[in-house]
């Protein structure tokens, strides 16, 4: 299983990017895929969740309304399209690929996104 992450960058506050995460070395059309965060001192930090065909998704609190995941089966690749950016949204970002309610079997080697005027 690899799950490579992509797209982080600094942006200014207010600003947007899209994230991408390839998977590869399992089916990833049957699997729930997840985003997760980490910011700079603090612990991970869920922050959404799709369902396999993607028809479902869920998001933290924290980010409702300004993200949106995606993912693109043929391709094999989950997406994160974040808007709306705000300083407190800068940190490491893992794609995560589902093992359960909650839980997480594979990580990413994350993509780091810094939101600073």
């Amino acid at each position: 299983v690899q799950l490579v992450e992509s797209g982080g960058k600094l942006v200014h506050p207010g600003g947007s990017l899209r994230l991408s995460c390839a998977a590869s070395g399992f089916t990833f059309s049957s699997n729930w895929m997840n985003w997760v965060r980490q910011a700079p001192g603090k612990g991970l930090e869920w922050v959404s969740t799709t369902s396999s065909e993607g028809l479902t998704t869920y998001y933290s609190d924290s980010v409702k309304g300004r993200f949106t995941i995606s993912r693109d089966n043929a391709k094999g690749t989950l997406y994160l399209q974040a808007n709306s950016l705000k300083p407190e949204d800068t940190a490491v970002y893992y794609c995560a690929k589902g093992a359960g309610l909650g839980q997480y079997d594979y990580w990413g080697q994350g993509t780091q996104v810094t939101v600073s005027p």
